[in-house]
């Protein structure tokens, strides 16, 4: 298998602009992009089907082209932005699902896009990107529509302007340490390392009720105590990818609480946050966590999804 990037185009503002995210991360990376388009035919609103009445030629022709320029302009686009990037197009004639799907197995990388909700931060992830990440044996990236290089970096001064050549922002991982899982853990370190960024890891944690006293009151010797272990715990646990990753600069955060809310905040000056996804079927199919849905659904930064298991 060549090593590549993949993006998944529709023509939508969402989908060009995770196309525009996976340049930079193939560069990034110095492998290819491939740009996959799967369209089938489908007949518009104002046409009613007849039995054994083909569509209007024009109306066919017209729809094929569509499909062809969608690429093709993407990647003139991204040509003319990245000279040095190799660039790949492919048009497959199935359902998007299926077709991405497909696309996976052959990719280091599947990168999606995902609308922005209106008026707030966030994604709002369709049934196609969500059966997508379900179902995919390698990572898949979360990019909102209206995402912009600049949106990663820091502020260069004070004044705040946006700059795409200031320094990045964090890459935020959420570590569970009762299932702590390699294949997270080391993307989230090779991509910190790729962009010359801080790695912040969060794990949350909560006290079983019977910590707490008369009135629901905590004693604050005890909480400190206990989230000392939880600290050396992660501290052990982070160690040998210290050691692996020595360039990389890491902070741990332990706060208490759900890890979808936690994640979420820590998402609002990420560059990007990473979390994992177990490889399992549900009764009705492939399915995500709670908290990787919500983290979908609600992050400032793209969002990285790790399959394990």
């Amino acid at each position: 298998m060549t090593r590549t990037v993949t993006v998944g185009l529709d023509g939508s503002p969402e989908s060009l602009a995770a196309a525009a995210w996976a340049a930079r991360e193939a560069l990034l990376r110095a492998v290819p992009l491939r740009l996959v388009h799967a369209w089938v035919w489908q007949p518009p609103y104002s046409y009613t089907p007849m039995a054994g009445v083909s569509a209007p030629e024009p109306v066919v022709e017209e729809q094929r082209l569509w499909a062809e320029s969608v690429p093709r302009k993407a990647e003139a686009d991204l040509s003319a932005r990245h000279p040095g990037l190799r660039i790949t197009t492919d048009r497959i004639s199935d359902p998007p699902v299926p077709a991405l799907l497909a696309a996976s197995g052959e990719t280091d990388l599947l990168v999606l896009g995902s609308r922005g909700l209106s008026g707030l931060t966030g994604f709002l992830v369709g049934s196609v990107g969500l059966a997508v990440v379900a179902g995919t044996e390698c990572p898949v990236v979360l990019v909102r529509a209206g995402e912009r290089a600049e949106d990663e970096h820091r502020p260069p001064d004070a004044a705040g302007l946006p700059s795409a050549t200031s320094p990045f922002r964090d890459v935020v991982v959420g570590l569970d340490l009762e299932h702590p899982v390699d294949a997270v853990v080391e993307f989230a370190f090779e991509a910190a390392a790729r962009r010359g960024a801080a790695l912040r890891v969060v794990h949350t944690w909560t006290l079983p009720p019977y910590y707490y006293g008369y009135g629901g009151a905590l004693d604050p010797t005890l909480a400190s105590e206990l989230g000392g272990q939880v600290r050396n715990a992660l501290g052990d646990a982070l160690r040998p990818w210290r050691e692996k990753f020595p360039g990389v600069e890491v902070s741990e955060q332990i706060p208490m609480g759900g890890a979808g809310p936690c994640l979420l905040d820590a998402s609002r000056d990420a560059s990007l946050v990473v979390v994992g996804r177990r490889h399992r079927r549900a009764p009705v199919g492939p399915h995500i966590g709670p908290v990787t849905h919500a983290v979908l659904h609600h992050s400032s930064a793209p969002v990285a999804v790790v399959p394990y298991g």
